[in-house]
């Protein structure tokens, strides 16, 4: 047992220890609480009268939904049990210990808060001179609502429903017209909400009607069908807009089927949370329209935005039929299949495809908890906000130091897997101890050998893993450069 530390979970502390200490000074929860504490958190008291009960304070409750949105927590039992066992969470409460109700309560109540959040912490952002607007990549994605597929409503169903309230409602009048009084007492109550179900069936008839749509969800009747690649989901288009700096400057949620009149919105709403103007707009195909070109033509914006069949070119390679075309459309095709456009549009992925995989793969954003247009809303700025202050936090910090230091400025690193015979020499078609060209490598033992043990502090596991492999070992060369 000598060679084990000891282990005593059991071991009381005789001091507190300090949070700092315990999760690092750079910590998400530290970057938080001092972003928060700098915010102006009116809009938030303002929601609240003088009457009733004293109720957590605006900035707490701020400061712990952030952070669980920040690492993936957006339930509101989740977080209440998340806020007595995160040591993060804990220092954000402040040691108090509000539940469901209050948590809940609090993110449905606050959308205009939120929204002034979200542009203030662009206005932070471009203090650390990062919000600013160049290149802005625009684009949407799906997210189910909370709701069921199976529960809708239309036509059909709701007259069976009502010819079966019928029967159901004939059926219990005649148990309750039996000789004995007592026997049918308990049948009044349900077959007066029957009644009542029967009552409210035209008004929901018309209603399906006046919206114009074949099906609405019973649970969210603001959820719509929305065609996607694995089919149709039920659920919201969340729409968002990226500068160059992957910071999310511009974002809503909107019930649209089609992106063709969510792009002018989206570089306004851009435009409007930045206090700029920006100089390139990139988007893909779903939101392509001659209107929207022109229009931001005529603004004065550079735009890269592809019709379909330009599209699956660039992403195929194959030549798309050639049909007549308008001038607009003709000259967009030009700027894309032109090195300088291809270039340019091929940052779209780069910018804002990251963006919704950090959002729905790693931070559970694949399906709303809320339920109406207006509360994903919230939910969608909730995580926005969240997505913006990690992206600010690992800006502020140092970046680790890389490979390319002094003692390896006129040196290249590369490395070979080409077979090799047995004294170590390259069997490449250009001769022996060919890398990349005919020269040979002149030997250098002690700079070599100085300058692998420097290279295995950086990659310790790297190199653990590979030189054991015999004949399939990398080989580090170093080839002085301009040779």
């Amino acid at each position: 047992m000598g060679r084990f530390l000891p282990y005593q979970p059991d071991q009381a502390y005789l001091v507190p220890p300090s949070v700092k200490d315990e999760l690092g000074e750079d910590h998400l929860c530290f970057f938080i609480h001092q972003t928060v504490e700098h915010m102006d958190l009116k809009s938030f008291e303002q929601e609240y009268g003088e009457e009733g009960g004293v109720l957590y304070c605006p900035a707490l409750m701020l400061k712990v939904w952030l952070y669980a949105y920040a690492v993936g927590i957006t339930s509101g039992r989740r977080l209440e049990q998340r806020i007595r066992e995160d040591l993060g969470l804990r220092y954000l409460a402040g040691g108090a210990r509000p539940d469901n109700w209050a948590l809940s309560a609090f993110r449905r109540r606050h959308a205009r808060g939120l929204n002034d959040v979200f542009t203030q912490v662009l206005e932070m952002a471009r203090g650390m001179k990062l919000g600013r607007l160049g290149q802005v990549a625009i684009d949407s994605t799906r997210i189910q609502a909370a709701a069921s597929r199976n529960r809708l409503e239309t036509e059909e169903r709701l007259r069976q429903e009502r010819a079966r309230l019928r029967r159901s409602i004939r059926k219990w009048q005649k148990l309750c017209d039996e000789d004995d009084p007592n026997e049918g007492a308990g049948t009044r109550v349900y077959l007066e909400k029957m009644q009542e179900q029967l009552q409210a069936m035209p008004r929901r008839l018309e209603k399906l009607r006046k919206s114009g749509l074949k099906k609405v969800s019973r649970t969210d009747e603001d959820a719509r069908f929305l065609r996607e690649r694995s089919g149709f989901a039920l659920g919201y288009t969340a729409e968002a807009a990226v500068n160059e700096d992957h910071l999310i400057v511009g974002q809503r949620v909107t019930q649209n089927a089609a992106d063709n009149h969510s792009l002018l919105p989206m570089v306004e709403e851009a435009e409007r949370q930045s206090g700029g103007k920006a100089e390139k707009i990139l988007a893909d195909a779903g939101f392509f329209s001659l209107e929207n070109i022109e229009e931001l033509e005529r603004r004065g914006l550079d735009v890269y935005l592809p019709d379909s069949n330009l599209a699956r070119e660039l992403n195929t390679g194959q030549r798309c039929p050639r049909i007549r075309l308008s001038k607009t459309q003709r000259r967009m095709r030009q700027k894309l299949r032109g090195p300088t456009g291809q270039a340019v549009y091929r940052r779209r992925k780069a910018l804002v495809e990251p963006v919704w995989g950090t959002l729905k793969e790693q931070r559970g954003m694949r399906r709303f908890r809320m339920r109406g247009l207006r509360k994903v809303s919230i939910e969608f700025t909730l995580a926005a906000i969240s997505f913006n202050l990690t992206r600010l936090l690992a800006a502020s910090q140092p970046r680790p130091a890389t490979i390319t230091t002094s003692w390896l400025t006129d040196r290249v690193l590369t490395r070979s897997l080409k077979p090799r015979d047995l004294l170590g020499r390259s069997r490449g078609p250009e001769g022996p101890l060919f890398h990349g060209g005919s020269r040979s490598v002149p030997q250098q033992p002690d700079l070599k050998q100085r300058d692998l043990n420097r290279v295995r502090e950086w990659f310790p596991r790297a190199l653990g893993k590979i030189f054991p492999f015999g004949a399939l070992q990398i080989r580090w060369i170093w080839l002085d450069r301009g040779r």
